[in-house]
């Protein structure tokens, strides 16, 4: 017997994936594309909005073409899902004025100490649960406002990725309440905009979207609909930021439990009844759904570290893993595995575009610490690894401070493809780990936001049943003690360099400027 299906859209930074899921959980198709991001050395993060759009409508488009005739005419709507933190000035027109500034866009940290002069930054971590960072919208405005005046004079709205998409496929100008939460403009305690952001930006309520429950739907345009080979009314469901809906797709949604989650960047989180904030300002308090709260923190360099040092290092062994039909990171995982945990000494802190939680310094810069002689490639790989892990324990007992011990940590991105390194994580954190046996968090989570919002599951907690347990990873004792006594060397690593982190942020951005 047919079921019903919804096609589940997460919009990543690097890339984008439609996956349609039957009611059951179980995946009908699934179509990805890759797409841009522009970097530089002055912070700059940037994409081309409407290359994601084409992007969006390419993959919806071959998945209904990879349905069954049988399975296309059950597809019930769609369900978006978006990195958070995006920003993006558009026009009267409803057209970019610019390129779309990524969470990973640190430009806004040259004016950090003018906005913490102009507002007390710890009554505002309070009220929108974000602790101030370029990384959220309210810099991004900030700087826009005064190093590109005359876009900033002529934007009709500030919108993220998903807005943008969500306009293109119904026609409504509107952003989700886990977005808006998510963006440091938005007060948790009146559920509007907050008004003295606004006026330090300049800007009203108007050029903001207006804000709206994840489970809002409206109809795809028929123009849109006519391309992506679906019929038009179908439901369009905005959804949720992906990190949210990555705890939703592999059954992370009741307090107690975290997920991990490693792809381009990484996070972890733990859902909670109610929103709390940290004394120590370390983690952020995001809105998910009606009474259901994300408490967590994310870190700038996941799985971009790994794709650094293959990208930069390892261009045989790409070659090696094409000729063989193999994944390179699967290629490079190994070479890991050749060298003992902690990498005979060396410690990478994996800070190539700034760092995010606990510590939120976006001067933070890399740095690859105890290389001797007897270092190789192998030992570097393996350092990148484990300096990703160590970046989400720090993470990881900041949230336990907040919540207390968590009773289950599930984990999800693509990390998961590699068991080297989700053993290390669970030797790192000394705790075990739980990998679903879903693929695609973040889409699973937005199909299954859909399902409800439709009326066809009677509560987005099911999935903590739905979704199975592939693989428990046990740490093994004698490398979580070799990486306690690494985790506190490579702590004092960090503290003793901030100094010089700033000084060479600011030579790095004078060099860009000159």
């Amino acid at each position: 017997m047919n079921q019903p299906i919804m096609i589940g859209v997460d919009i990543g930074t690097t890339g984008i994936r439609s996956v349609a899921y039957c009611l059951d959980g179980s995946t009908a198709a699934i179509a990805t594309e890759e797409y841009p991001l522009f970097t530089d050395q002055s912070g700059g993060a940037e994409q081309d909005a409407d290359t994601i759009i084409m992007a969006m409508e390419a993959v919806v488009s071959r998945t209904v073409q990879l349905l069954q005739h049988e399975e296309a005419i059950q597809v019930k709507g769609l369900a978006l899902s978006s990195a958070l933190h995006s920003f993006l000035a558009v026009g009267e027109d409803g057209r970019p004025l610019s390129r779309l500034m990524t969470w990973a866009d640190t430009r806004g940290q040259i004016y950090l100490e003018d906005v913490k002069d102009k507002l007390d930054t710890q009554a505002l971590y309070r009220r929108t649960g974000c602790p101030i960072h370029p990384m959220y919208p309210l810099l991004k405005i900030y700087w826009l406002k005064n190093q590109q005046p005359a876009i900033f004079l002529k934007t009709a709205w500030f919108s993220s990725i998903k807005d943008y998409a969500f306009h293109r496929l119904t026609g409504q100008r509107v952003v989700d309440r886990s977005l808006a939460s998510a963006s440091g403009c938005y007060n948790l305690q009146t559920l509007e905009w907050d008004s003295e952001v606004l006026e330090l930006l300049g800007i009203s309520q108007q050029t903001l979207p207006k804000v709206v429950a994840t489970t809002t739907q409206y109809p795809l345009q028929a123009k849109i609909a006519a391309r992506l080979g679906l019929p038009a009314d179908l439901p369009v469901v905005i959804g949720a930021g992906d990190g949210m809906l990555a705890n939703v797709g592999v059954g992370a949604v009741k307090p107690g439990q975290i997920n991990i989650t490693i792809g381009t960047s990484g996070a972890i989180r733990m859902a909670a009844d109610q929103p709390a904030t940290d004394e120590k300002g370390r983690t952020w308090c995001y809105n998910l759904a009606e009474g259901r709260w994300m408490l967590g923190g994310a870190i700038n360099n996941g799985g971009v570290s790994f794709r650094w040092i293959r990208d930069k290092f390892a261009e045989t062994e790409q070659r090696v893993a094409e000729k063989l039909g193999l994944d390179s990171y699967s290629l490079l995982a190994n070479y890991a595995q050749k060298v003992p945990a902690g990498a005979n000494g060396l410690i990478l802190l994996p800070f190539f575009t700034g760092e995010r939680a606990p510590y939120w310094n976006a001067d933070a810069r890399g740095i690859l610490f105890g290389l001797t002689l007897n270092h190789d490639k192998r030992h570097i790989i393996r350092a990148v690894l484990e300096g990703i892990c160590y970046r989400m324990k720090s993470v990881l007992i900041s949230l336990e401070e907040l919540t207390g011990t968590a009773q289950e940590i599930r984990v999800s991105g693509s990390f998961t493809r590699s068991e080297v390194w989700l053993q290390i994580l669970s030797d790192v954190l000394g705790r075990e780990i739980s990998l679903p046996n879903v693929e695609e968090g973040a889409a699973f989570g937005a199909a299954i936001l859909g399902f409800y919002t439709i009326g066809l599951l009677p509560s987005i907690d099911i999935t903590a049943d739905m979704v199975g347990i592939k693989k428990v990873f046990i740490p093994n004792q004698v490398n979580v003690e070799k990486y306690k006594q690494l985790y506190t060397i490579y702590e004092k690593i960090y503290w003793n360099s901030q100094e010089t982190f700033s000084l060479i942020a600011n030579y790095q951005r004078n060099e860009m400027d000159g």
